[in-house]
């Protein structure tokens, strides 16, 4: 009994540090909701996950404007938003930056999707791009999330000039359009 009692208490000891481990900078799984968000994008405006609901989106984070892996892997993904189009589907990209470093990322690269700035680094610990506030990049990452605001995918490592048709292929062939 005593054994038995000892056993409980180290047990209960043990959980909030094991959960407080799994919580913070855990990934998401595929089925997961994703949790809510806002961040300001380049231009300052507040982009919002309720405001996106009933549509599909990439939320890519990325550790740094401007940095060689960051623009390549925005490159893949600038070069092929047409098909992210066709497909339905949205994309954003999140860093630590402030609006203005994401600003003139775009600008540089001529991006035509927002640039989403978690300074706070609230979004990213959430979903595991982050261990904690204090870490001073984004992990590059990425979550697929479906129109009804859970994981379709999550991409835990992500090969920046590649990532694009790895998303792609994962949505799958486009949808044919009927004949007139």
């Amino acid at each position: 009994m005593r054994r038995r009692l000892a056993c409980q208490a180290l047990v209960l000891l043990l959980l909030p540090v094991a959960a407080a481990g799994a919580a913070a900078g855990a990934m998401l799984r595929q089925g997961d909701a994703f949790p809510t968000w806002e961040l300001p994008d380049q231009r300052g405006a507040l982009v919002t996950s309720t405001g996106l609901a009933g549509q599909r989106y990439l939320l890519w984070f990325y550790p740094r404007a401007m940095t060689p892996g960051c623009t390549a892997e925005g490159q893949a993904l600038r070069d092929r938003y047409a098909e992210f189009q066709a497909a339905g589907v949205a994309i954003y990209g999140v860093s630590f930056d402030a609006p203005a470093d994401n600003a003139r990322f775009a600008a540089a690269e001529s991006f035509p999707f927002a640039l989403l700035s978690d300074e706070r680094r609230a979004l990213a610990v959430q979903v595991g791009a982050a261990d904690a506030v204090a870490q001073p990049t984004a992990r590059r990452i990425s979550y697929l999330v479906g129109a009804d605001g859970t994981v379709l995918e999550a991409y835990e490592s992500v090969a920046p000039a590649a990532h694009a048709g790895e998303v792609l292929s994962d949505l799958g062939p486009p949808a044919a359009t009927p004949a007139p």
